[in-house]
């Protein structure tokens, strides 16, 4: 087995607002560290903690893919316009195994959700 991804993070010009997303839409427990100027998103039991911040130097990656469990996609698709987000992909199948759909949000920061 190789290494597992124990950490991830997201790079903002806005991460007070993306935090806000995806606390609103997700409901993630995202503790702020004004010291370090960064919202640290707390590890769910079966899940990957990680963070939103500002890079400070530059240039950066834009993007991060990751795929977030949901139990229902149209449910979390609305979620997502309500809070701010665009919708890329409505829903994908991927047959035997569940469906997809891919958003972006508020920074065009494009993201998966995947049911099982």
């Amino acid at each position: 087995m190789g290494q597992p991804v124990v950490h991830w993070e997201l790079w903002s010009e806005n991460p007070s607002d993306v935090a806000d997303f995806y606390r609103t839409v997700f409901d993630w427990e995202i503790r702020t560290i004004p010291q370090m100027d960064y919202h640290l998103v707390e590890k769910e039991e079966n899940g990957i903690g990680g963070g939103i911040m500002q890079p400070q130097k530059g240039p950066w990656p834009g993007n991060m893919a990751m795929y977030i469990d949901v139990d229902d996609l149209a449910k979390f698709r609305q979620r997502i316009l309500d809070a701010g987000g665009q919708i890329i992909v409505e829903e994908q199948d991927v047959p035997g195994v569940g469906s997809l759909s891919l958003f972006a949000d508020p920074d065009g920061r494009v993201m998966g959700m995947w049911k099982r």
